[in-house]
């Protein structure tokens, strides 16, 4: 067990490795909107919404039919995506047509997937 004031055995510092380490820091406030993104994919269903819009834009009606919930809850799930950003809509009549926000939540979808997949 190490003591409180042992100090580490290795002397040695590698200067490239710590200013490469230094390129890929991430400030106080990205790092917050980061964790609140996969706060809000740490939720089955909501990683199933977002599968569906993948595929093509759905209207609430259509999505809450396709995983078997009803309109109050599919219409909660989005609300949360977008305020992530995740999602976004438009209207067609009385209709809100949702879709996936951009390519980067379908990337961010795709390098999860392949990473469950993968192990």
């Amino acid at each position: 067990m190490a003591k409180e004031n042992d100090l580490c055995e290795i002397h040695r510092i590698h200067p490239d490795r710590i200013e490469m380490a230094k390129l890929h820091e991430i400030d106080d406030v990205t790092s917050q909107h980061l964790a609140e993104i996969f706060k809000v994919l740490g939720d089955a269903t909501r990683i199933k919404l977002l599968a569906l819009l993948s595929a093509n834009e759905m209207c609430v009606c259509d999505i809450a039919d396709a995983l078997g919930m009803g309109q109050s809850a599919i219409s909660h799930q989005l609300r949360v995506l977008r305020t992530a950003r995740l999602v976004k809509f438009r209207k067609e009549g009385k209709e809100a047509w949702y879709s996936l926000d951009d390519d980067h939540v379908v990337r961010l979808m795709h390098q999860g997937l392949d990473h469950v997949m993968h192990g």
